[in-house]
């Protein structure tokens, strides 16, 4: 990570609007992908010579306001508008609290008085804190189910596991650039980029399209070894007693294959440990 973590978003993310995404008309030869910085500025009613600038790390102290403008110029979505506001220092932070990595045992009850879904906590990091049986065996194809972005990009099992890996590699990026937002000077966030970055280039190239994505309800679509395809939906639960953490859960559809699969996979899993789900 540089200490341009603002003019670096900006360049991505300009990069990726072509004019006619904005409704302008291109000409001449484009040097550049996407927008041009002129054609930013012009969107977002700043001085070019400003937002330059702010592209080259000279000028660090944009208002709320004209952050607003550039989100809206370069069509962020909810998260990356923002995660753009809280590089350029316009979002308070005195609600934001390091996260804690212990996982309270009110919360372990819970997760495994549901024995039929499984469940997972999570800090920024995506360093997988707890599981409940369920997913314990649902990842139980790795080597280790200790960080969920360690385990799609850098474990081999993870391009087999992820039936469609590139949009699972792509949301996990994502993942990690809100958390950088967030909290750009946690040590084992830092670290586990830096790992990340010398030993994958899918990674690397990722990495660099600063993608920001929140946890949404998306589907999963899951190759297990023992059972199939599992086509799962989840939902994101912030931990309130233990900011930066969320409880995860996944479900399938009630009847459906899947959920069949996943029945069959807490059979498969409590037979071969020897414990009941």
């Amino acid at each position: 990570m540089t200490d341009n973590q603002l003019g670096e978003f900006l360049r991505a993310r300009r990069a990726g609007v072509r004019p006619q995404d904005v409704g302008m008309a291109s000409h001449g030869l484009r040097r550049v992908a996407g927008l041009r910085r002129e054609e930013v500025a012009v969107l977002a009613g700043v001085n070019a010579d400003y937002y330059a600038r702010l592209e080259q790390g000279r000028e660090r102290h944009p208002s709320a306001q004209v952050i607003d403008a550039l989100g809206r110029a370069l069509r962020l979505g909810p998260d990356a508008h923002a995660h753009l506001h809280r590089l350029a220092g316009t979002v308070p932070t005195g609600d934001f609290a390091h996260t804690t990595d212990r996982v309270g045992p009110a919360l372990r009850q819970l997760m495994d008085g549901n024995p039929g879904a499984p469940a997972l906590v999570l800090n920024r990091a995506l360093d997988v804190l707890a599981t409940n049986a369920l997913a314990e065996a649902l990842y139980s194809p790795f080597e280790e189910a200790d960080n969920l972005a360690r385990m799609t990009f850098l474990d081999p099992a993870g391009r087999q596991f992820h039936a469609r890996w590139g949009d699972a590699a792509l949301a996990t990026v994502g993942h990690l650039r809100q958390a950088a937002g967030l909290d750009p000077d946690d040590p084992r966030l830092r670290d586990l980029v830096r790992s990340l970055l010398e030993h994958s280039a899918e990674f690397a190239r990722l990495w660099n399209t600063h993608t920001v994505h929140g946890k949404t309800r998306e589907e999963k679509h899951l190759l297990h070894p023992d059972v199939g395809l599992l086509t799962l939906t989840y939902q994101a639960f912030d931990v309130r007693d233990a900011p930066g953490q969320q409880l995860i859960v996944y479900q399938a559809e009630p009847g459906s294959p899947s959920a069949r699969a996943l029945s069959l996979l807490g059979s498969v899993h409590a037979t071969r440990t020897g414990t009941a789900l």
